[in-house]
């Protein structure tokens, strides 16, 4: 009844009952949300939530806010996914032919990505206000209006500001994947005349191909969830709405607004994005090699 590994389907029942509680249970709580004319009231109040069908998916696809949070959450990937996988993917194989003071270099890219957001928000803010130390820089070569002020610049950077940040966590998945790539491979293409570039690219690429995938998936999934960074750095979305997520769209309209029903059509319709990018990435990158 509990098939060959009993044990093993015993130990992994809390992460399940951790699953189902936290991810599954919301999910399934969520859609049932969005048909319904939902609102907030008083614990423990009975209240009439009638069945609405697709009213509410009606409401938000022809709510301009909502498809202008898509459209910034698309420039943002745009952005985002491939700098961090470029980025990581090297940054990693530089690291992984470093002799002295490895540890040093990879605490150093990892530090950021454990340090608060608000913490480094307020770092970048000192960086990209109007006053701040890159438009001194760039004197009068600096954006006008400003970066976080610009309507066409703010997702941009944030994009350039979630990149830097997390990319200390997708160096180590790259560090880690390096370690299973055989060192006879590049050996071989050395002795064939292929210098580090050719080695690069004709070794260590095809190797951690399931590494880029994850780290595909992962970039993907956690700017579709990106809140903190706009919602902090632009002030809630701002410059009129120019840099607003979906998720902050869906903070917004259910709990600032009081429309939890719309908010959870948004968000059903914000997993169905980002599995229909995921089923992209899957068939053009893979997890693995191809039988």
């Amino acid at each position: 009844m509990l098939g060959a590994q009993p044990l093993g389907i015993l130990f992994s029942a809390p992460y399940l009952v951790f699953v189902i509680l936290v991810f599954a249970w919301p999910i399934v709580f969520a859609v049932w949300m969005s048909f319904q004319d939902y609102f907030f009231a008083a614990p423990g109040a009975q209240v009439d939530r009638p069945f609405v069908g697709f009213e509410n998916y009606v409401t938000v696809l022809t709510d301009p806010d909502v498809w202008q949070s898509f459209g910034n959450v698309g420039v943002f990937l745009l952005i985002n996914v491939p700098l961090t996988v470029a980025l990581s993917i090297v940054l990693a194989t530089a690291l992984n032919n470093v002799v002295h003071a490895r540890t040093f270099f990879r605490v150093s890219y990892y530090v950021p990505y454990v340090t608060a957001s608000v913490a480094v928000v307020a770092v970048w803010l000192f960086l990209f206000s109007s006053n701040g130390l890159v438009n001194n820089v760039l004197g009068p070569l600096a954006p006008d209006p400003s970066w976080l002020i610009n309507s066409n610049l703010a997702m941009p950077t944030i994009a350039l500001f979630v990149t830097w940040k997390g990319l200390g966590f997708y160096i180590l998945l790259y560090l880690a994947a390096l370690q299973n790539v055989p060192k006879e491979q590049y050996e071989s293409v050395s002795m064939d005349g292929g210098g580090r570039i050719r080695q690069f690219f004709s070794v260590t690429v095809p190797g951690v191909r399931p590494a880029t995938f994850l780290v595909l998936l992962l970039s993907t999934i956690t700017g579709a969830n990106l809140f903190t960074e706009p919602y902090l750095l632009t002030g809630g979305g701002g410059p009129n709405g120019a840099s607003t997520s979906p998720v902050l769209l869906i903070y917004q309209r259910g709990i600032e607004q009081g429309n939890p029903d719309v908010a959870a059509a948004i968000g059903v319709i914000l997993i169905i994005f980002v599995l229909i990018l995921a089923a992209i990435q899957r068939k053009f990158v893979g997890g693995g090699d191809e039988s």
